[in-house]
């Protein structure tokens, strides 16, 4: 299997990716007094998924820190359950913008072949890893 010359194999490199991340984007975001979760919530609040099951896989399963994420996106008046206001809906199409160039900027130099392959790679692992 190969390992990068600095000899580090790819749960390193995963973790590190994966923390860099999160930095990247709580900073972002932190620009107009979101953290992350609080734009997951946002954004799935535009889908058809409830929030609580979209955002669960990053949350503790504790419904008080739920109540952290989405209380703080009603009392800007952008939430209303798990429906976005028209303030939310504004809110939400500023964020994507920056959240869209910000994942450009994690993927320069990555070809769309290469990014493919790599999800599809990370996919296989995971299914073997569950299986």
């Amino acid at each position: 299997m190969y390992m990068s010359d600095d000899n580090k194999p790819i749960g390193w490199w995963l973790k590190e990716v994966d923390r860099l991340l999160e930095a990247s984007f709580e900073q972002l975001l932190a620009a107009d007094g979101l953290t992350r979760r609080q734009w997951q919530a946002l954004n799935a609040a535009a889908g058809p998924e409830p929030i609580a099951a979209a955002v669960a896989p990053f949350l503790a399963g504790d419904p008080a820190e739920l109540a952290a994420v989405t209380d703080a996106l009603t009392e800007r008046g952008w939430l209303t359950g798990d429906t976005l206001t028209p303030d939310g809906r504004g809110a939400l199409m500023a964020l994507t913008t920056k959240v869209h160039e910000q994942r450009r900027r994690v993927t320069t130099g990555i070809t769309d072949a290469e990014y493919a392959a790599t999800i599809a790679v990370l996919r296989r692992m995971a299914q073997n890893l569950s299986a």
